[in-house]
């Protein structure tokens, strides 16, 4: 029986993995939601997380905010992007005939997907695109001993 969902690097002897993965992934980022995030019509900045075997690199989309106007912090592997985008002067004799942009506070909290040096992050912020890269902790390896028996 051939699936067509499996991906390359996916085992084909379980067919769910990718499934739960994806499940588990939208609970994940359901529940690290603030619960005021749930209802607030505000806006969101949009985020790509990437990973390889030594980093992990995060990418926000944070158009017509000022640099100095925002907070990135990093706590128990959890990073949060907060910040305000401030709302332009209106003028009084001018009415709207469309408007969607959105303004107002933010805050974005993210759990990384392994853990990082906290010591080695590399953030910048340019045309509105927030980028920050995270070396990633090397995980020890379980210490194997020859025990001699006499």
């Amino acid at each position: 029986m051939k699936w067509g969902l499996t991906k390359r690097n996916e085992t084909k002897l379980n067919p769910f993995e990718a499934f739960e993965r994806d499940v588990k992934r939208i609970f994940d980022d359901f529940f690290a939601l603030e619960p005021v995030d749930l209802f607030d019509s505000a806006w969101l900045p949009t985020v790509d997380v990437e990973e390889d075997e030594k980093s992990i690199h995060v990418r926000a989309e944070i158009p017509g905010i000022d640099e100095k106007d925002l907070n990135v912090t990093l706590e128990d592997n959890v990073l949060t992007i907060s910040g305000e985008k401030k709302e332009e002067r209106k003028e009084e004799n001018k009415r709207y005939v469309l408007a969607e942009r959105r303004f107002g506070s933010f805050k974005r909290s993210i759990a990384l997907p392994a853990e990082v040096k906290s010591d080695s992050v590399k953030a910048s912020f340019k045309n509105g695109v927030l980028t920050i890269d995270f070396e990633k902790k090397e995980v020890s390896q379980p210490k194997r001993i020859t025990i001699n028996v006499k």
